[in-house]
């Protein structure tokens, strides 16, 4: 189901950014455990958009705002944990957002915003000879996207309401899990389900979805205002309030603890999240 198409096709920004000067301004900073206490660095400036962040062993991957005259759009960037640099990894004329790590290949899955405005999502090879592939022709719009044990994958197919769809790369079309959900979309390996919040009768749910029964189960309703999260391990989940960040079980979930109060490094709140093997990528918002 995989389309070569080589960048250079790709002539222009799309709409959906080039009408904007600005995107928000965020900042995106990095937790790491040391002893008793944690050490906070910035990986990226305050003065315009960073965000998504992905922690993996060697680094974070991330989407920043590129501009180019009064127009804006977004790529894809590498924090190296060795050299303490960034580097841009797409620097094409598109914007590519919702950087993830794509479990068939050496490289990256991406949400991109193709010429014509549609948005697809895309396989980006570490191995810069060679091209970047769409994945699927037939689904979109795509939002954000999280890959499961096998070929399968849960994507946020925005629409009225958004909705929360499962396929695998065979080419199937995809079944709709819940609508009206929230962007942060996860699997937990270990207990073999997707995670992700949804909006129930005025609540906000964190939920799991299994593919072996095909069932959604709710597990706890999210504080207000809060639709980001990321696992910590195979039960606990962490999210922010304000610019402090929680833990919960989500098999025990009405046990809530504070983490980490962060108030320090972002004066403002926190929003979304990546946490691995004792690092916590957490994105400041500026504005």
């Amino acid at each position: 189901m995989k389309a070569l198409i080589p960048l250079a096709t790709c002539l222009f920004a799309v709409a959906t950014y080039t009408a904007q000067a600005a995107m928000p301004k965020s900042q995106i900073l990095l937790a790491s455990e040391v002893a008793d206490s944690i050490k906070v660095v910035s990986l990226t400036s305050s003065d315009s958009y960073h965000n998504q962040p992905l922690v993996t062993e060697k680094g974070v991957y991330f989407t920043q705002e590129v501009l180019d005259g009064e127009q804006a759009q977004t790529d894809l960037f590498f924090y190296d944990f060795a050299s303490k640099q960034s580097r841009n990894l797409t620097n094409t004329p598109v914007s590519e957002f919702s950087p993830t790590l794509y479990p068939h290949g050496e490289g990256l899955s991406s949400v991109v915003v193709e010429p014509d405005g549609k948005q697809k999502l895309w396989f980006y090879p570490f191995d810069t000879k060679q091209s970047a592939t769409r994945i699927f022709e037939h689904i979109e719009p795509v939002g954000y996207h999280a890959w499961g044990a096998k070929d399968d994958l849960v994507m946020f197919i925005l629409g009225e309401p958004h909705t929360l769809q499962y396929t695998d790369t065979a080419g199937h079309l995809p079944s709709k899990v819940a609508k009206d959900i929230g962007r942060t979309l996860a699997f937990n390996d270990k207990k073999q389900i997707y995670s992700f919040t949804y909006n129930k009768n005025g609540q906000h749910w964190f939920a799991s979805f299994s593919a072996k029964t095909q069932q959604v189960k709710d597990h706890f309703v999210m504080p207000a205002g809060v639709q980001d999260y990321t696992w910590l391990d195979d039960t606990q989940v962490a999210y922010a309030i304000g610019n402090r960040i929680y833990t919960r079980n989500f098999e025990s979930p009405k046990a809530v603890s504070q983490w980490h109060n962060l108030s320090q490094y972002c004066d403002t709140h926190i929003s979304r999240l990546s946490y691995h093997n004792g690092r916590l990528a957490f994105v400041c918002d500026k504005s």
